[in-house]
């Protein structure tokens, strides 16, 4: 398969003001790596507010004004710059938003789907094309003329669904697409996204649902402090997860309540309190020496990656 997006030791950091003018730079996200193939789902797995979303935002070229940016992305082997950012986003990159509140209320769905057309030939194929996807997620003539305030939450997804894929994208990003909805329609969700898998479409699901996650990714990516700590597969997380590597990605499996509900003391560190080693060191059971100062780098196990000492050589 065809490797669609390339994550490189990404880093994104903001500069805020504490006292009077003295600045001080957060960093949010450290060092994150990850891949996606064409026709592979990978999530991103990480707690609310710990700056997953700032992958989608970096991917699109969204980012605040006040956002630092370092490191590689790539688009099928090429390295994505501000302006080829703007020139595929909508069209082989497509986001699924956080929320139903981006489609716009003073707007026909119809309208806002189709987007700007530059004549009344565009926009009549536009119309055929965005008629035949909203039909197969169920979406019938009449909601092309309502309005967002009179769909239901997952009729409002569906539509965020079909909306990003009228372009035939080779990548769809979804961010945080589940959360509020009914186990039926959370269901609904996650199965277009299969559908879109079996299509030849990467996807990149970002959420805190390990639920979710477990349900439709091929890889999970596990988020903590800004880190991507593992990259894991699917199978992995099963039996009492022996084969998952970093000691927070098992306490995360073992926390859930059909494993035991065991819960690890202590919290994620929020940005700012990061210690200068490990982001997890002050939780771990199994640490080094050198964990507490020093900052683990991923280490590429093949379709798997770990950012911990004890796998390195030698340990």
């Amino acid at each position: 398969m065809e490797e669609i997006l390339d994550v490189e030791n990404v880093s994104i950091s903001f500069i805020q003001y504490t006292k009077g003018l003295n600045q001080q730079e957060l960093q949010v996200i450290t060092d994150l790596t990850l891949d996606i193939s064409e026709g592979e789902i990978l999530a991103v797995l990480g707690s609310s507010g710990s700056g997953k979303s700032l992958l989608a935002h970096a991917i699109f070229g969204i980012l605040p004004e006040n956002a630092n940016l370092n490191g590689k992305i790539k688009y099928k082997g090429k390295e994505l710059t501000q302006e080829s950012k703007e020139e595929l986003r909508g069209k082989e990159i497509t986001l699924i938003p956080q929320s139903v509140n981006f489609l716009d209320p003073l707007m026909k769905i119809s309208d806002q789907a189709i987007g700007h057309t530059e004549s009344d030939e565009e926009k009549n194929e536009k119309k055929i094309k965005q008629r035949e996807i909203f039909e197969k997620y169920n979406l019938g003539p009449e909601v092309d003329e309502m309005y967002p305030f009179q769909l239901s939450g997952g009729m409002a997804r569906r539509v965020l669904v079909s909306t990003a894929l009228l372009s035939n994208p080779k990548l769809v990003v979804a961010d945080e697409p589940t959360p509020g909805l009914d186990e039926k329609t959370v269901e609904e969700t996650l199965n277009h996204f299969k559908q879109m898998k079996e299509n030849g479409v990467g996807v990149l699901l970002i959420t805190h649902d390990i639920h979710a996650a477990l349900e439709v990714a091929d890889r999970i990516g596990i988020f903590y402090s800004g880190y991507v700590i593992e990259i894991a597969e699917k199978e992995d997380f099963t039996g009492d997860g022996e084969n998952l590597l970093h000691p927070y990605t098992k306490s995360l499996y073992k926390a859930l309540p059909a494993n035991g509900f065991e819960l690890t003391p202590g919290h994620q560190p929020l940005h700012g309190e990061i210690p200068n080693g490990c982001p997890y060191y002050n939780r771990c059971d199994m640490k080094f020496d050198r964990c507490e100062n020093e900052r683990p780098k991923l280490i590429d196990l093949g379709n798997k990656k770990i950012r911990c000492f004890k796998y390195e050589e030698g340990e």
